[in-house]
């Protein structure tokens, strides 16, 4: 595993140490790794959303009435959780 140093405000430093030791967390470390995770699953998200609407951008009108639209959207909701 590799290793990067980072600086923080002494603020924002004694506030990672106090989330690091709830006991969800062993180290700062592990929570540090736990929030990267989630900010590059939320990104993973976003991107995702953004490319269904290009997609559907480009895809031009459709014949489907919104109730048709919404019952596709959450079908495909539920098979990508």
């Amino acid at each position: 595993m590799a290793t990067m140093n980072i600086s923080l405000p002494d603020s924002l430093k004694s506030w990672v140490e106090e989330q690091s030791q709830t006991g969800h967390f062993s180290n700062t470390s592990d929570y540090m790794r736990d929030l990267l995770r989630r900010e590059q699953e939320r990104l993973n998200k976003i991107q995702r959303m953004q490319t269904l609407i290009d997609e559907g951008r480009a895809s031009g009108v459709s014949e489907l009435s919104m109730d048709d639209i919404k019952a596709q959207a959450l079908a495909a909701t539920r098979k990508d959780a």
